[in-house]
């Protein structure tokens, strides 16, 4: 039996900003994959095991800690986006599906981001939050994993049945349900299943990367010459090295 090894091995993680706002990140030169979910979720724990940083994103025993969109540049050749967690209140009775206008703009908007990594509590039946969340995602367009996190908290039988619930609360919306994973932080578990998710989307971008094509996407220089506008989220949908492989 050959053991699958990610070629994203992770050599470097260099702390790039925490950005208030999408006018605030980097330039879009780097494909960016992007990590978000409910609030305490596990986020936090997971980037560092993922990184093999125990202090790449601060883990907070406060949910909801993470307020700015932090971005790290990873082996100088993408990017991992730690996004705010969304809806909680303590106490609250009802859930409400919310983010900040930051968080928003950077989904809709962000025309390098190659992926996002939604992250699910395994051990939680589905939470109409994260139902909306992911609705929220597909009527977007934005390319999207279901991550289902902390499988160390409950037996796999928990774990396969919430899984299997989600999925059939969401199951309509798609001809083929997005690729789903499972991990845990304190069991290292899964870690390699995610890289492999960007090692993949990072090769197919190399490989559709190349000469323009003659219908290609028109240049922000030739704008002022032909007077067609183009808005952030038609160039992500146009743009040929955003091709996924799930």
């Amino acid at each position: 039996m050959v053991c699958w090894l990610p070629s994203v091995n992770i050599s470097s993680a260099i702390f790039d900003c925490s950005a208030p706002d999408l006018e605030s990140c980097p330039d879009e030169s780097l494909p960016e994959f992007a990590f978000v979910g409910r609030s305490n979720v596990g986020k936090s724990s997971l980037l560092n095991l993922l990184s093999g940083k125990l202090d790449l994103a601060r883990v907070s025993p406060t949910p909801g800690f993470t307020k700015l969109i932090n971005i790290f540049t990873m082996n100088r050749t993408w990017r991992l986006v730690d996004l705010p967690g969304y809806g909680f209140a303590a106490g609250a009775r009802k859930a409400k599906f919310k983010f900040n206008h930051a968080v928003d703009d950077y989904l809709q908007h962000r025309t390098n981001l190659s992926c996002v990594f939604a992250l699910l509590d395994s051990g939680l039946s589905p939470q109409e939050i994260d139902v909306k969340f992911v609705a929220w995602l597909t009527r977007n367009s934005v390319p999207f994993v279901l991550v289902f996190t902390k499988t160390d908290k409950v037996t796999p039988a928990t774990v396969q049945a919430n899984i299997a619930a989600f999925t059939a609360r969401i199951s309509g919306w798609f001809e083929k349900l997005p690729a789903i994973f499972t991990c845990s932080a304190m069991a290292k578990h899964g870690r390699e299943e995610l890289l492999r998710v960007i090692d993949e989307t990072m090769t197919a971008i190399q490989a559709e990367s190349g000469p323009a094509q003659p219908d290609a996407l028109t240049p922000p220089e030739d704008l002022a010459t032909t007077g067609q506008q183009v808005s952030p989220r038609v160039a992500r949908k146009n743009r040929p090295d955003l091709v996924r492989p799930w």
